[in-house]
């Protein structure tokens, strides 16, 4: 085999064991860049996987984070996870096929995903037809530099891996809240990094449409209970990212205004 796992980290001890437990018999190298974290990530790694390669580094971004780890991987073949996605059998059957196979047609290959939200799987709301690179050459692409909502950047045509990618997305409410708080916070520094300027207006209505579109339009009551979650988080998520654009660049403002 020449397959590298790379995964970026941050307070992952209770998801790195499944993971690794996962895929460590399909990889021959290990790549972990972890942030620092303050829980057992870093001893479970180093103590129970003595192969991986760890390093720490400061988080500026996931884009970045990701291209550091990239950076690292030393196989022709890179399989870019996260600490909370599994592959199932099928699909790491398919990736040793592939990676295996002296010739194969495509340099970027494309997960089937699972999603998970605690034990309900999501089916609908967009999250049940969930198709992202996962599997790819290593001289064949590398990530945007984005902060958050960082994608996979390359000129070739992706294949479809065969199975599902188990995706276990939060392990409870509070985790959930949680990292929509983190990722707004990204999504309105990116936001505004970029001159995006904010109107009360979208405020008000952007929320309420998100919600409509994942739960009517794109079938989240189909989900049941569980779709109307995804359905009002989103909108919450959606909220937040454009109510703290808003509030950094009215500080900005008054900062001028008062010279300050």
């Amino acid at each position: 085999m020449a397959l590298t796992l790379a995964v970026i980290t941050y307070n992952e001890e209770d998801n790195i064991v499944r993971l690794l437990n996962a895929v460590k018999d399909t990889v021959d190298e290990i790549v972990i860049v972890d942030s620092y974290s303050t829980d057992r990530t870093k001893e479970i790694c180093l103590h129970d996987y003595p192969d991986i390669k760890f390093h720490e580094r400061k988080f500026n971004g996931y884009g970045e984070q990701k291209n550091y780890a990239l950076s690292l991987c030393s196989k022709p073949w890179v399989l870019f996870l996260d600490a909370d996605e599994v592959p199932d059998e099928k699909m790491l059957q398919s990736i040793r096929n592939i990676v295996s196979s002296g010739n194969t047609e495509y340099c970027v290959y494309k997960a089937k995903f699972l999603n998970y939200i605690s034990i309900n799987l999501i089916r609908f709301g967009g999250w049940g037809n969930v198709c992202k690179e996962r599997l790819f050459k290593r001289d064949c692409a590398k990530y945007s530099d984005d902060k958050v909502h960082e994608f996979l950047i390359t000129a070739k045509k992706a294949g479809i891996l065969e199975g599902k990618l188990n995706h276990y997305t939060y392990k409870s409410i509070h985790h959930h809240i949680s990292k929509i708080n983190i990722y707004s916070d990204m999504m309105a520094e990116k936001m505004f990094e970029r001159g995006k300027k904010y109107q009360n207006f979208k405020i008000i209505v952007s929320p309420v449409y998100e919600f409509i579109k994942v739960y009517l339009f794109k079938f989240g009551f189909l989900d049941g209970f569980a779709g109307f979650y995804v359905a009002k988080t989103m909108s919450y998520y959606t909220f937040l990212k454009y109510i703290k654009l808003r509030e950094k660049i009215r500080l900005i403002e008054i900062r001028k205004k008062y010279g300050e």
